[in-house]
């Protein structure tokens, strides 16, 4: 392979000298082919073909490769053949007798010339992208997954970054509304991929119908949304490319941490870190000056769902039941998910409030709202599901048991009359009143009642009953050896 000094040296004696091209073969010792080819070009062109190339073993079986890579596309990436596989499918099944090689360079030429290109996009100010991701934490002593909210606007490449135990609708819109406060302002338009979460169907024009909770979501922040093509997830390469980022960034190595309140605060911190290594570009004032202002109040991010309560008050919310007062037994109800709690409300009023579980099959009772049916049913005491688990105070075992020895069956109901009490007044309290009556021995729901009044109204207990002349007077008799002898016989009473 000549260099391209030597193309100099030729051009330069047969241009400035004006040798002769025979001259200049005989003087540098090459073929006068070679002279016409350096003063053509201006440096060696390299081999150049002039015939398509010619595979005679490979020829005829090339458009079963084609076909075979073009059904590719729709398989999933770890299921698409190698060059290895459809050779061993093209000698097996078609009968080629040719190479691997040959096989192995076609199949590399296909996917190169299939490859798919992409024009640079420019991010105008005030725009943002919306991801989940997933990433393990260790909560517990236990590795579970936790659902990662992912927003950035791509003009100065700030992020919002917030973890939750499920990618559910919730957690959706909590994302936009913590990100909006993160940010101090709306974007003008949010692109997302065509998740359930905010795409209920896509029609067969190729628009979009919103699911309810997003629709509601758009008309109290005013955005617009923008949605990627199926399956293509470089239309929103800003927010994947930052899901890798920030699985890398805040989860590398694998955080410990309590509960989510912990992780979520460790991530805002971290975000609140990034916009101040961004503080000082332009691009971020452009971002944060195209946002439109947040509305007078925020969005209540959650999921309704109307609901039935069961008869044995409980109400059922993603495959949790919750319980609420008996007195609304077998009514309609509606249900609001937040992330951290549920809130369920018959008519305007909320009845019942709980911590979200998001253990499937769980029971969630509040004890509480269980009192007044044991009340009418006292005999179910000691098998009411929703008291067990009830971590109350020792002395509130001990009561119950010396209620029992000196009331008999009534000793269930005076007890339960007692833990009604939880209802009206803080249990630091009622516990204080139910110790001091235990270890006094006052056994009965009046004695915890004055108990717990007086220790509220700042005032000594006065459990002396001469003091209260309205009320009948106990007598006790001495016992008489006729008396019992009269209950023996049968005969009248002697008083």
């Amino acid at each position: 392979m000549y260099d391209v000094e030597l193309y100099r040296d030729v051009r330069l004696a047969v241009v400035e000298e004006g040798l002769s091209e025979r001259g200049a073969a005989r003087r540098f010792g090459i073929d006068r082919r070679t002279v016409k080819k350096a003063l053509r070009y201006s440096a060696p062109p390299g081999y150049r073909r002039t015939q398509p190339v010619r595979r005679p073993k490979l020829d005829s079986f090339t458009g079963i490769i084609d076909a075979v890579l073009a059904a590719d596309r729709d398989v999933p990436r770890k299921q698409r053949h190698t060059a290895q596989r459809i050779f061993e499918r093209l000698r097996d099944e078609y009968g080629f007798s040719g190479g691997y090689t040959i096989v192995k360079d076609y199949v590399r030429q296909q996917r190169l010339t299939t490859r798919e290109a992409f024009v640079p996009l420019y991010h105008p100010p005030g725009h943002a992208q919306v991801d989940f991701g997933e990433a393990v934490i260790e909560m517990g002593g236990c590795r579970v997954k936790a659902h990662v909210f992912f927003m950035i606007l791509p003009h100065s490449g700030a992020w919002f970054v917030k973890a939750y135990p499920r990618e559910t609708t919730e957690a959706f819109l909590d994302g936009h509304v913590s990100a909006f406060a993160f940010f101090g302002g709306v974007p003008q338009s949010i692109l997302y991929d065509n998740t359930t979460l905010a795409v209920a169907k896509i029609l067969g024009d190729g628009t979009r119908r919103r699911t309810h909770a997003f629709s509601h979501l758009q008309s109290h922040y005013l955005f617009r949304d923008r949605f990627g093509r199926p399956g293509k997830g470089n239309d929103k390469g800003s927010v994947e490319a930052l899901v890798k980022i920030g699985r890398r960034t805040f989860f590398v190595p694998i955080p410990k941490v309590s509960g989510f309140d912990l992780l979520n605060e460790n991530l805002a911190a971290g975000c609140l870190a990034r916009l101040d290594k961004l503080a000082g570009d332009g691009a971020l004032l452009a971002d944060l000056d195209a946002l439109r202002p947040l509305p007078a109040v925020p969005f209540d991010a959650c999921e309704q769902r109307a609901g039935r309560v069961s008869s044995t008050s409980l109400v059922r919310y993603r495959t949790v039941d919750y319980s609420v007062p008996v007195a609304y037994a077998h009514r309609e109800v509606m249900v609001k998910g937040y992330v951290d709690r549920v809130e369920i409300a018959c008519g305007a009023t909320v009845i019942a409030s709980h911590p979200r579980s998001y253990e499937r099959g769980a029971v969630i009772y509040e004890p509480l709202h269980y009192l007044p049916l044991l009340e009418q049913k006292p005999g179910a005491l000691d098998q009411a599901a929703p008291l067990r688990g009830w971590h109350l105070d020792p002395a509130f075992d001990e009561l119950c048991r010396l209620m029992q020895v000196r009331f008999g069956h009534r000793g269930n109901r005076e007890y339960i009359q007692v833990l009604r009490l939880l209802e009206d007044f803080p249990e630091s309290h009622v516990t204080a009143a139910v110790q001091d009556a235990v270890r006094r021995r006052l056994i009965g729901f009046d004695a915890v009642k004055h108990l717990l009044l007086a220790r509220i109204e700042r005032r000594p207990a006065n459990l002396d009953l001469s003091r209260y002349p309205h009320l009948p007077q106990p007598f006790v008799a001495a016992t008489k050896a006729a008396d019992y002898a009269s209950l023996l016989s049968g005969s009248p009473d002697h008083g």
